[in-house]
């Protein structure tokens, strides 16, 4: 559903050039949920707004649902974002009109396409747990239930790919934990394709991959050694539950040049942090990473 290659994008301000994406690389398959996270400045809102085409990349490839994002026309972008993408925003004042209830907010995108909006905002609303709200308006709803309205919006054109930039930011853990619910059921109710932008490493409890950006690149990957629902089933009928260390597994990754990022709590470990340059030996059919031998 996405491969980026090599992905580079540098704003410029005034006569300052800043790197926000510096050769990154992901792929991410049809119907998958997975998550992004980052710390502020490691380039993940940024990809996330060239996923959406709100942002074009600098150089490298970008491919979406076998449309090619760096070559495409502003005509035909106009067009994939209307058609093919949805997008959750973690502040609701850029999801939801306040003025308008939660079924006028739905319809609005609707009218873009001539559809019968009163049929399809009732269904969408319904999907994420709302029918009884559609007549309510935003300040008759709580930041849970805007959230979820916010979905129903980022639905309504039927979109292959939703975005969602810190979907679970603004509520309580319950839910922020039926949010991530709710994306997996379109997940696979639906089919969607679903990316969630976060800077909260917890989400690798509900979603089966994680990928971890640094310094504007893809440095490691968190992936689930048994499917979140296979853990839920396993719950129910009593199977003792795995401790959390050893239901995932972490991958570090290598990009296209063979180069690796290492994350600092392991140079720290052994000492290396501060360092510019490690000792790489291969022992044992293992690739030993070491201090530097001090003479």
């Amino acid at each position: 559903m996405i491969h980026c290659d090599n992905l580079v994008k540098i704003y410029k301000v005034a006569d300052l050039e800043v790197v926000a994406l510096q050769g990154l690389d992901l792929h991410v398959e049809p119907g998958e949920l997975m998550a992004i996270i980052g710390n502020s400045g490691s380039g993940k809102s940024t990809l996330l707004n060239m996923l959406g085409g709100l942002d074009r990349p600098s150089a490298g490839r970008l491919m979406v649902d076998g449309k090619d994002l760096l070559g495409m026309r502003e005509k035909d972008l106009v067009k994939y974002k209307r058609e093919s993408v949805g997008f959750v925003w973690q502040n609701n004042a850029r999801n939801l009109i306040p003025y308008l209830t939660a079924q006028e907010n739905v319809e609005l995108p609707i009218l873009l396409r001539g559809k019968r909006k009163r049929e399809r905002a009732i269904e969408l609303l319904e999907a994420v747990g709302l029918s009884h709200r559609r007549n309510n308006k935003l300040n008759q709803l709580s930041g849970g239930e805007q959230q979820r309205v916010a979905i129903a919006i980022a639905l309504a054109n039927h979109p292959k790919l939703l975005l969602a930039d810190e979907p679970t930011g603004s509520v309580d853990t319950n839910m922020a934990n039926q949010i991530l619910d709710l994306f997996r059921q379109l997940c696979r109710d639906l089919g969607l394709t679903i990316v969630i932008v976060t800077h909260d490493p917890a989400l690798a409890k509900k979603v089966d991959r994680v990928v971890a950006i640094r310094d504007g690149k893809t440095s490691s990957e968190i992936v689930r050694r048994k499917s979140y629902e296979q853990e839920l089933l396993d719950q129910e009928q009593g199977i003792e539950d795995v401790q959390e260390e050893e239901s995932h597994i972490e991958y570090a990754v290598l990009d296209q040049a063979g180069r690796l990022q290492i994350p600092a709590s392991y140079l720290e470990t052994i000492g290396a942090k501060e360092m510019n340059k490690v000792k790489v030996t291969v022992e044992d059919g293992k690739i030993v990473i070491m201090p530097p031998i001090k003479v």
